[in-house]
């Protein structure tokens, strides 16, 4: 008997999105695949949905990963999406799977990590603590200072030009409320969200930010989340500084942690070369597709 796809609601919906949800599981109840697909909720990404689908290694081409597709594009077509974005290992099962389902590769990723035993913390040190004239850095953990909120919301616009190809991705609108719930969801799932921020001296406004979460008991990886300057602020070393600074701090204050995880698109040679420069070693490359509903 084919296997029964079960459609799920995910019963708490996010502060930007909610969640779709299928299984894939034989009659008696073995589970042989997911699917999940986010559906955005912020004012410029009302068109977007992203999918995310899972079939056990022994179950693959069956027609399971297929069916779970079709119900997630169907579910994506009936809520009004313009665009269904996946991503997947370059090479990979699921790579070949989107490429022949007719989703259209829009970007490339590369991942990479650093070993925080190997990393030379006195370089990293010396980079943290350099002069930039007319800057200074500022930290905090959790929820961004009310003093600091909506200079922060403000400065998000400076992620509006991150190198995204043909990705239908829109414009993400911060305001001081988004600001607020990003944070309180990282919290809210256990994790620690520290942030690193470049401030322009003449008026203390944000002109950049480094994101690092870390998990909640401090140990194995911390994910970098973004580190971003806005263009009338960059050429100045403010991304490296502050990323520096975020590595640094992390080091500090947990001592667990083995590593820091961070994403960045090919097409970003500047970040590329930041995350070279601080000894992040390249784990492997991801390709985003998309599909045009």
């Amino acid at each position: 008997m084919p296997p029964r796809i079960t459609a799920l609601t995910d019963p708490e919906p996010g502060a930007s999105s909610r969640r779709l949800a299928w299984l894939a599981a034989e009659p008696d109840g073995v589970p042989l695949g997911s699917a999940f697909l986010r559906l955005f909720t912020r004012e410029g990404q009302e068109h977007l949905a992203e999918l995310e689908i899972s079939v056990h290694r022994a179950e693959r081409r069956q027609g399971i990963g297929t069916r779970l597709l079709e119900a997630a594009v169907a579910a994506a077509r009936s809520d009004g999406r313009r665009s269904v974005v996946a991503q997947a290992e370059e090479g990979s099962s699921g790579d070949r799977f989107l490429a022949d389902r007719g989703f259209h590769r829009v970007l490339a990723l590369t991942y990479a990590r650093l070993v925080l035993a190997d990393a030379d913390l006195a370089e990293i040190t010396r980079l943290a603590e350099l002069p930039h004239s007319g800057y200074r850095l500022t930290a905090w953990e959790g929820v961004v200072p009310p003093e600091l909120a909506q200079s922060y919301a403000d400065s998000r616009r400076a992620m509006d030009d991150m190198p995204m190809e043909d990705t239908d991705y829109g414009t993400v609108v911060w305001d001081v409320d988004r600001v607020l719930a990003a944070a309180q969801a990282v919290a809210g799932r256990g994790d620690l969200l520290h942030t690193v921020a470049a401030l322009d001296t003449a008026d203390g406004s944000v002109v950049g930010f480094s994101e690092l979460v870390v998990p909640g008991d401090g140990q194995g990886d911390g994910q970098h989340y973004g580190t971003a300057v806005l263009p009338e602020h960059r050429g100045h070393g403010l991304g490296r500084w502050m990323k520096a600074a975020s590595i640094r701090r992390a080091r500090r204050h947990h001592p667990g942690l083995t590593g820091l995880l961070t994403d960045t698109a090919t097409g970003n040679a500047p970040m590329l070369a930041i995350n070279d420069e601080l000894e992040y070693v390249p784990t492997h490359r991801a390709v985003e597709y998309q599909l045009g509903l």
